[in-house]
């Protein structure tokens, strides 16, 4: 059958697709076209799915379309700790307490985290 996973191959969700595909162009400082990042997740994707999924990103603002390169190359918009933050003030964003929820996030950092907190905000914590 045309365009059906591999017999054993596990079936994806679309959300977990756009991070593996932003994943594999995070990874790289060229624009990527669809085949090249259907090699790069290991080629159990079909490429008409690939291609789907850049266009879904290139819809959300995620993925631009290489202008000066090849046709069709692709590259994130966004690097991934910009992406992450805006992602994080979102959900802050959402509740109905942020300082709760920030304060909840916090206690749950390990020790490498919080000490780069620390750090970021300027205090020492002795």
């Amino acid at each position: 059958m045309t365009g059906t996973a591999p017999r054993g191959a596990r079936r994806r969700s679309p959300g977990e697709l756009e991070s593996e595909v932003l994943a594999a162009l995070w990874a790289t400082d060229r624009a990527l076209t669809p085949a090249q990042i259907q090699a790069e997740l290991g080629g159990d994707l079909a490429y008409n799915t690939v291609h789907t999924i850049l266009r879904r990103l290139h819809d959300k603002g995620l993925v631009v379309r290489d202008a000066d390169g090849r046709r069709g190359a692709y590259r994130p918009a966004k690097d991934a700790a910009e992406m992450t933050a805006e992602a994080m003030y979102e959900v802050l964003g959402r509740g109905p307490d942020p300082i709760a929820a920030l304060q909840r996030f916090v206690t749950g950092l390990g020790p490498a985290e919080e000490a780069a907190l620390r750090d970021l905000l300027g205090g020492s914590g002795s």
